[in-house]
């Protein structure tokens, strides 16, 4: 089975049952604290390692977690560890903070600019985008700072792209130039 459809499953399975038992934000808060956990290497080769059985797996995690995290999440951990998918652990926390996010009808938005982007046009950016209703009414704001731009910005969410930075009027141009439309074509 491929990781993500495991990492779906999982993770699926994690939101009905935090919904269910209501600890939907508990449970949330905590999937953010293990997929921030899971970015340190030697955690991860922990998870991961065939060698190491999975009763001391389920002891180094209660020993990290317990106290930390809610109830539901330390006993969904260590399900995970007694089914042998506790390697999985990353993809499957990725992959709950986007079903949240789709059950919550939250959109992420990434703007990405030359420069920083002073308030006023941020507070202009999220206006436009929800008078657009391309998004859900509730917007999450990722900014990023790339001066390969030369100027302008590019906003992404889902699958849509707005590119409006130099460097892209430049490229367009470039390719305009190519065309040379004065040269007659037989």
């Amino acid at each position: 089975m491929s990781v993500l459809r495991i990492a779906t499953r999982y993770a699926k399975s994690l939101l009905d049952l935090a919904i269910e038992q209501q600890k939907l934000e508990p449970v949330y808060h905590d999937v953010q604290v293990l997929a921030s956990a899971v970015q340190n290497r030697d955690l991860v080769l922990l998870l991961k390692s065939p060698i190491i059985q999975g009763d001391k797996k389920i002891a180094a995690m209660d020993a990290l977690f317990k106290g930390k995290l809610d109830v539901l999440t330390l006993a969904y951990v260590r399900l995970l560890v007694e089914k042998g998918r506790e390697a999985y652990l990353p993809e499957i926390a990725r992959e709950f903070v986007s079903q949240y996010k789709r059950y919550k009808r939250i959109t992420t938005v990434r703007v990405i600019s030359a420069a920083p982007l002073s308030e006023e046009v941020m507070t202009a950016l999220h206006g436009k985008l929800l008078a657009s209703h391309t998004t859900s009414d509730q917007l999450e704001m990722e900014t990023r700072i790339d001066p390969k731009l030369i100027g302008g910005f590019v906003v992404e969410f889902d699958d849509k792209r707005y590119d409006a930075s130099v460097i892209n009027k430049l490229n367009e141009l470039r390719v305009e130039f190519k065309k040379n439309l004065y040269i007659k074509e037989f």
